[in-house]
């Protein structure tokens, strides 16, 4: 197979990024800013409605499977805004039926009646960033709402929205793994069918990159932590399919994440979102300009002049497309590989059986899976990918990371 042909092209997703928090958190590196002065949501709507629009020719004809509006913190918008934002992207693109629309939520903004009227304007999935329900622990992390909260923020979602999913963050500064075993079972105490759970980390270019908080776990405690976090939720039923996220049934899991990490297609608009638009011919990355305000200057003005596209090199596709995959704990179907890289799975045979032979791999000839060994290693499995000659090799690897958390 020509490395530059796609027999087909992917399932397709839509993201949105609002990027404006009450109050940037010091360990974020995802694209947001604190709120100084009133908010122009109209203005950014109709930036985001224009961003869409010029993006038509690349995805043309091509239905919307799942929505995801993230950030920042997306919730701190008004109910008439969502609507107006769904409204227009309806007026625009072909939208599933049964799409999943999912906005990201901080307990800190929630009103019931503000959530609500997100529920009717098509909002059907909702993502509750909680991190913790220990006071202390989430003061050491610089978020605005208490623990009290975050319960009552979860018990009225769940009386709004069909689907929730609660984020926890462990590894925590001063945490032990029975601290972290009480935030999964308040959690569970919900009766969530979704929960993420992730691994504090500590990103370049943040506050805590620069200044790490006291009483870091050590390695061997963090993983203590993170094995006891797992098991809680595996014991309360819930499957471990992606490397943070926690489904109770098949079809609780994210769509929109599957998209991601099944290497789908997905458009990104807003200040500093990223996608990914498979043609028949080659596969192209975008990303926008990632100020708030240079973003909507250019979208008032000259659009093209916000958005970088770039072709992905043949070479880079094998990494770009396991970065995603292998993150998947069941993996995904050899034959899927082909279908989504324009690239024969032979090509890259030489790669898999080394990656099989440090037991990284499983050996199944028909799926893509890394065993848990190569899930305990998963960088060390991904660096296998970096450099397999199966065409013209560009200028750099361009790792766009998911737009949803």
């Amino acid at each position: 197979m020509n490395p530059t042909q796609l027999t087909a092209l992917p399932p397709l997703s839509l993201y949105v990024h609002i990027p404006w928090c009450l109050q940037k958190c010091p360990y974020c590196d995802f694209n947001s800013h604190t709120i100084k002065t009133t908010l122009d949501e109209d203005a950014y709507v109709q930036a985001l409605l224009t961003d869409l629009q010029h993006e038509l020719p690349h995805f043309w004809g091509r239905g919307i499977e799942t929505i995801f509006i993230g950030g920042g913190t997306p919730s701190v918008f008004s109910v008439s805004a969502i609507d107006r934002l769904l409204s227009g992207i309806r007026a625009l693109v072909k939208l599933n039926p049964e799409a999943e629309i999912t906005l990201e939520a901080n307990p800190g903004t929630f009103d019931h009646d503000k959530f609500q009227g997100f529920r009717s304007a098509g909002i059907n999935r909702l993502s509750i960033g909680v991190q913790s329900f220990d006071d202390r622990k989430l003061a050491a992390l610089g978020r605005i709402h208490s623990a009290d909260e975050a319960r009552t923020a979860i018990e009225k979602a769940c009386r709004i929205f069909e689907r929730v999913n609660i984020d926890l963050m462990y590894a925590l500064p001063q945490q032990n793994a029975a601290d972290a075993l009480a935030d999964v079972q308040a959690a569970l105490s919900f009766g969530v069918q979704h929960i993420s759970a992730y691994q504090l980390t500590l990103e370049p270019n943040t506050p805590f990159g620069h200044t790490p908080p006291k009483g870091l776990p050590e390695d061997d405690t963090a993983q203590d932590i993170e094995d006891t976090v797992h098991s809680a939720l595996q014991h309360a039923g819930f499957e471990r399919y992606e490397t943070s996220a926690f489904a109770r049934t098949p079809e609780s899991r994210a769509r929109h994440n599957l998209n991601y990490w099944q290497f789908g297609d997905y458009i990104g608009i807003g200040a500093g979102a990223h996608g990914k638009i498979s043609h028949h011919d080659r596969i192209e990355r975008t990303v926008r300009k990632r100020h708030p305000e240079a973003y909507l200057a250019a979208m008032q003005g000259n659009v093209q002049a916000a958005i970088d596209h770039k072709t992905v090199a043949p070479n880079d596709l094998p990494f770009e497309f396991m970065m995603n995959a292998l993150r998947l704990t069941g993996g995904v179907p050899a034959a899927l590989f082909a279908e989504r890289t324009g690239i024969s799975l032979a090509q890259i045979e030489p790669v898999l059986a080394k990656a099989r032979q440090k037991g990284l791999l499983d050996h199944a000839p028909n799926v893509l899976r890394p065993t848990e060994l190569g899930r305990r290693f998963l960088n060390d499995l991904l660096e296998l990918f970096l450099d397999v000659p199966v065409g013209l090799r560009g200028r750099e690897i361009r790792i766009i990371p998911s737009n949803s958390r």
